[in-house]
């Protein structure tokens, strides 16, 4: 369905003070109070910030017990296993915890799971091998465990010491560990909810640097670890894991990019090279998003989680170069499995009326990897305008899937209102996986699919877009760009600015690019201005804007788009339609 426009209100009078006060152009100033930031002191707060603004690690509910016992396992000289996951989170929260480890000569190693063999969280069978192999072992999760109650049991069984770290939904028992930490432990007060595993992990490592500091005092390799390493690694994880860049995880992501940036490591310099990336020209949250995220989900969705985490903790330049070129192998390999699911999946809705009126897609092949359907169940999601679930079914009649929300959905609960038809599940609202049998999947859809349709009716803030300001196009200038970037880090809830330039013409005919056409490259023209503006994944807007009879008005983000030392202003297209003289003439005809 077309998406409706909300222009935010314009108070010409509030933003010319605003600009007056901050120093900033009106622009800036109208987009900060479209965003609710009225006043100087809240808007400079938003501009500035410092890391040392964040509330205190040690404030993290379960992090003091937390750190005591893993600074109290490094000083016995015990073995510590770094529990971890297989996305882009789980591998730097991974990264985290096991650079700072070796930083003060612990014994550390570290076990991900293997996404296609093991499926997600901790697992009591590899808790027995590792009590097997050394039963006194410290045991610390990062990015997983808070579900896992049985598991827990296990390891206290084994007289393995464990030690929670998470960030997703807890159920309704806590797991009995030796210590969790956790944003929203019950009865715990955290200003920040909505950290990540990364994020957790980085409060964990901050706190046990300054436990087994030397008379207080951090060494200096501890101090360029936690300034750069840890807060670079966390802002990845921030990024990638698509929680809310507000509050505190906006102040971490904007200062890891900055560390990025400036003193990538080993690992993480050899990632942005083989993405393209020139890290003297800055490094963004779409950088994350786009091109280092990807790389590294790579080889996490294809069984090889172990290669990601060994690339963001190595040192050796020589062995980074080599992860980081097969990752980026594995990555293109993925793409082409992901297009594969994508295409098939959405020919399947098409194909069935019952698919297609359905308030929710769920569907099962046997021919599909486990590694893509996430990813892919988001594609249909966006297609389809609806939560979307799709299912990787097994020779054995198990089924693995995973599933993306819409419209605000709360995923998670609607698998849990449907419980009784999987194995397991966990996630939260946006994105959660499961287990099931194959011949429960019919039925798990009717109870999930009605599940959506009484509880979920998507309401305008949902489906809309939020315009910040109707401008011209020779308003958008490379000097406003780069103060606009000022309100970075952009990613969920912090959604770069988006304009409205109404009645503009075609300067050219519209075309395709990439591969298969999937993209749109246009130039478009108002008055004297003209500007490229780039849609990507939306190659069919070629045919319908070239068919256009008129004017058009677009809905679009601004960026530079810089190349060999050069930098122009770029549209990134996000909506379109006839303009509204030509609309309304259209309509009277």
């Amino acid at each position: 369905m077309p998406q409706a426009w909300r222009f935010r209100p314009h108070d010409t009078a509030a933003v010319t003070r605003l600009a007056g006060e901050l120093g900033v152009a009106p622009l800036t100033a109208q987009v900060l109070i479209a965003r609710g930031l009225r006043d100087r002191e809240s808007a400079a707060v938003f501009l500035g910030g410092k890391l040392t603004d964040l509330t205190p690690p040690a404030d993290l509910p379960g992090v003091a017990d937390a750190a005591a016992r893993l600074a109290d396992a490094v000083l016995a000289g015990r073995r510590i296993t770094v529990y971890g996951d297989y996305d882009v989170d789980g591998m730097t929260a991974a990264a985290i915890l096991l650079r700072c480890l070796h930083l003060h000569g612990a014994e550390a190693d570290f076990h991900v799971p293997c996404r296609l063999a093991d499926g997600y969280g901790l697992k009591a069978g590899r808790l027995r091998e590792l009590a097997a192999e050394d039963a006194g072992r410290l045991v610390v999760t990062v990015d997983c465990g808070v579900a896992s109650v049985a598991e827990a049991d296990v390891a206290r069984e084994l007289g393995l010491e464990l030690v929670v770290t998470d960030h997703h939904t807890p159920g309704d028992t806590l797991p009995a560990a030796d210590a969790v930490v956790h944003p929203a432990l019950p009865g715990r007060e955290w200003p920040d909810r909505h950290a990540c595993g990364a994020g957790v992990a980085f409060r964990v490592a901050w706190e046990v640097c300054r436990r087994l500091a030397d008379g207080g005092t951090l060494r200096p390799a501890v101090k360029d670890f936690l300034t750069y390493d840890a807060v670079t690694l966390a802002a990845l994880g921030t990024v990638a894991d698509v929680v809310p860049l507000v509050g505190e995880n906006r102040l971490l992501v904007r200062y890891g990019l900055r560390a990025l940036a400036a003193r990538p490591n080993a690992g993480l310099r050899a990632l942005l090279d083989v993405a393209g990336i020139d890290p003297r020209e800055g490094v963004t949250a779409e950088h994350v998003g786009f091109q280092l995220g990807p790389r590294l989900n790579a080889a996490g969705r294809l069984g090889q989680a172990r290669l990601g985490v060994e690339l963001l903790a190595t040192d050796d330049e020589g062995r980074a170069e080599h992860l980081a070129g097969y990752l980026d192998t594995l990555n293109g390999d993925r793409k082409r499995i992901e297009q594969k699911v994508v295409r098939e999946a959405k020919e399947r809705v098409k194909a069935s009326p019952e698919f297609l009126d359905a308030p929710a897609v769920v569907l099962a092949d046997a021919d599909w990897h486990p590694g893509v359907i996430g990813i892919a169940a988001g594609r249909l999601a966006e297609r389809f305008e609806r939560p979307a679930i799709l299912v990787a079914l097994d020779a054995d009649g198990s089924g693995q899937g995973s599933g993306r929300s819409h419209g605000g959905f709360d995923l998670y609960g609607g698998i849990a209102a449907a419980a009784e038809y999987v194995e397991s599940f966990g996630g939260h609202r946006a994105a959660a996986g499961l287990r099931i049998r194959a011949d429960q999947i019919d039925a798990f859809r009717d109870a999930f699919c009605a599940h959506v349709a009484e509880t979920h009716a998507p309401a305008e803030a949902d489906l809309g877009v939020d315009i910040d300001a109707e401008v011209l196009l020779d308003e958008i200038t490379a000097p406003a760009v780069r103060e606009l970037d000022r309100l970075g880090p952009f990613g969920a809830e912090n959604k770069k600015p988006g304009f409205v330039a109404t009645n503009l013409e075609l300067a050219e005919p519209p075309r395709g690019m990439g591969e298969g056409g999937r993209h749109l490259s246009v130039r478009l023209r108002q008055f004297r201005t003209e500007m490229r503006a780039v849609a990507f994944g939306r190659g069919e807007w070629v045919e319908k804007l070239a068919g256009l009879d008129g004017p058009l008005d677009a809905y679009f983000a601004v960026e530079l788009n810089r190349w060999q030392g050069r930098e122009r202003v770029e549209l990134r297209l996000l909506d379109w339609r006839p303009s509204a003289v030509r609309a309304d003439a259209l309509a009277a005809t």
